[in-house]
């Protein structure tokens, strides 16, 4: 779950759940986490003791500029991430190193938890304007909790920007199902990146 597709964070268990009949995006390159080789922003990085992780990315054809507000305009998600139903900045001004902001996701049932909103209070603990972002935080619903370690790098390629994505999930739920949960969160984090993808093209006439 993006702290969960939510990104706690991504979203990732509820994304994952509601995107799960809908066929990977051909732009989303997942990656097997390698010790040594995860994702950071400013020197810090995912969990590295959890069991729960996943890394992806895609190239978009968009200005980093237009990635970047996407992705910094917290309580506009839900304009473009359907499973995102409701966002707040819990402070003001520019997404910045200390922000935080809670926003929710729906969990459809599954084989360890009923069907729940979940709750999600993301704090920004190191951020490059432009560059990267790693924020850490608790995810809630009926019988569910995860902490998680989200961390985003985005650099400029030839014709766009390279999204690249890395999260670690830890609790009792998601660490008793270390296989479902990472199938899940591996769906959570292509849904978001295939969203990403489709809002930041579209603004700029690109097709996705």
């Amino acid at each position: 779950m993006s702290s969960s597709r939510v990104a706690l964070f991504a979203v990732p268990l509820a994304a994952g759940l509601l995107c799960a009949t809908v066929a990977p995006a051909t732009a989303v390159a997942p990656h097997e986490a390698r010790p040594g080789a995860s994702l950071t922003c400013r020197g810090q990085g995912v969990d590295p003791d959890a069991l729960v992780r996943h890394r992806a990315e895609t190239v978009i054809h968009a200005p980093l500029r237009t990635v970047w507000r996407l992705q910094a305009d917290v309580e506009g998600w839900p304009s473009w991430q359907a499973p995102v139903r409701s966002a707040e900045r819990l402070d003001g001004g520019p997404l910045r190193a200390g922000s935080a902001f809670r926003w929710t996701t729906p969990v459809p049932p599954n084989p360890t938890t009923p069907a729940t909103g979940l709750r999600i209070t993301s704090t920004v603990e190191q951020l490059r304007q432009g560059s990267c972002i790693r924020w850490t935080g608790p995810a809630d619903g009926e019988g569910l909790h995860i902490d998680g370690v989200h961390v985003w790098n985005f650099t400029e390629v030839e014709g766009g920007v390279r999204v690249s994505t890395e999260e670690t999930h830890t609790g009792p739920q998601v660490d008793a199902h270390v296989p479902m949960a990472t199938e899940l969160l591996r769906r959570g984090l292509d849904a978001w990146l295939r969203d990403l993808k489709t809002a930041a093209e579209a603004l700029t006439g690109e097709p996705c």
